[in-house]
């Protein structure tokens, strides 16, 4: 009936859940969330050099973070579970909401406005792109050019 007892079949259970994929986590960052969407959305899909290319140059306040956070990623994958840092990519990046500060505000007639000082845990997994993947990525760049054309001459 019984295959063991019930913190061994969850133990179990929670093994075979594990994500082996190279990852690294801001928690409380004192950054917005949909900030933060801004700068992850930009490097979703990328390899990682190209990623930190783009949050070095990126003038966005979270940036700084995002790029941290990539590198700590790709130390995490070269040093744990031994990947070539020149085939990673982000597989998956986004930020979710963390606990708010609550601030008041002083306002007219003695009243006192509540301000929303909005903080994020920030998430980036990393993941080994195989030679499939960057040959079909490598045909979806191709630009197929068209014979004769107008050239933009008038008359």
């Amino acid at each position: 009936m019984s295959k063991g007892h019930r913190s061994q079949i969850k133990r179990d259970r929670n093994e075979k859940q594990v994500d082996k994929r190279p990852s690294a986590k801001l928690s409380n960052a004192r950054v917005s969330s949909r900030k933060a969407g801004f700068v992850l959305d930009a490097i979703r899909g990328k390899g990682v050099q190209e990623a930190i290319g783009i949050v070095t140059y990126s003038p966005r306040y979270a940036s700084k973070l995002i790029k941290k956070l990539i590198e700590s990623a790709v130390a995490n994958a070269k040093n744990n579970n031994n990947m070539d840092e020149e085939k990673l990519y982000v597989a998956e990046c986004f930020a979710g909401n963390a606990t708010n500060y609550k601030r008041m505000h002083p306002r007219a007639q003695g009243r006192a406005y509540s301000i929303l000082k909005r903080n994020s845990h920030i998430t980036v997994i990393l993941d080994e792109r195989n030679e499939v993947e960057k040959a079909k990525k490598a045909e979806s760049k191709k630009v197929e050019t068209v014979e004769g054309g107008n050239d933009g001459a008038k008359g």
